[in-house]
């Protein structure tokens, strides 16, 4: 059974991967085998975070400095990937940023800074590694969503929409690329303390216990808690789940208070 979890001799790419939810992905991955591809623009961190997944876990890691709101520099961080490794197994799209205001406050150039960094940035990442994974037979796309794929808030307009687009082009993306066993699903974290939640409690003060009261775990989640579900739906033990979007959140959106 251990065998369906195995990641060793696979290589994973994840996008924001040096901090936050994308670290504790990268750290699953990392645990059971997978060499890892740390694709985030700040240098310094992603080389500190794959010196950190070398010596803990033995395995291959890399650092691309790529900025995911330009088609051109992903193509590069692709083509590095594939000279460096000679395959792509698993893309996980997690590069993520939110801007929280009223819907009538927002301007033009923040709907697109949130929606080029949290979804046209995965719909290109996912074009981009297409045809590897093809010619290699199969391989895993990820995406994280959010629980503003689920329900609405008043200053989440901007990530709310482009949290819930992640959901619908995975679905799309499984159905188009399922002939070429490549399953394309999504992980839906619940509240997890990350610096991006720890401005938003600033913003919210009463944000903190309203999770805690409203999630049957009774806890915020930590970036480590993503590493299982991770794990499973970039292993051969999903290989019949496409188009799934799996939350991860303690039962907050099960809850009914």
């Amino acid at each position: 059974m251990k065998d369906l979890f195995d990641l060793k001799g696979k290589l994973a790419i994840v996008t924001g991967g040096n901090g936050g939810i994308g670290l504790g992905i990268a750290r699953g991955l990392a645990s059971a085998g997978a060499d890892v591809a740390i694709a985030a623009r700040n240098e310094a961190k992603t080389a500190e975070v794959v010196k950190g997944l070398e010596k803990e876990f033995g395995v291959k890691a890399l650092g691309v400095k790529v900025d995911v709101r330009e088609e051109k520099q992903i193509k590069d961080m692709v083509k590095k990937v594939l000279d460096t490794f000679g395959r792509i197994d698993i893309l996980f799209n997690n590069a993520g940023t939110n801007i929280r205001k009223l819907p009538q406050e927002y301007v033009v150039d923040e709907w697109e800074e949130v929606l080029d960094i949290n979804l046209r940035s995965a719909f290109l990442c996912s074009q981009a590694v297409y045809p590897a994974m093809k010619a290699a037979g199969g391989g895993k796309i990820i995406n994280t969503g959010s629980m503003t794929s689920i329900f609405g808030a008043p200053k989440v307009l901007l990530y709310s929409t482009s949290k819930g687009g992640i959901v619908q082009m995975g679905r799309c993306l499984a159905n188009a690329w399922a002939k070429d066993n490549i399953q394309v699903n999504a992980i839906l974290p619940g509240f997890i303390d990350t610096d991006l939640t720890r401005k938003a409690r600033v913003d919210m003060p009463e944000l903190e216990e309203r999770v805690n009261t409203r999630t049957p775990a009774g806890r915020w989640g930590v970036p480590d808690d993503l590493a299982g579900t991770a794990v499973f739906l970039a292993s051969r033990a999903s290989d019949y789940v496409t188009g799934v979007a799996l939350p991860v959140d303690g039962g907050f959106s099960v809850a009914m208070l």
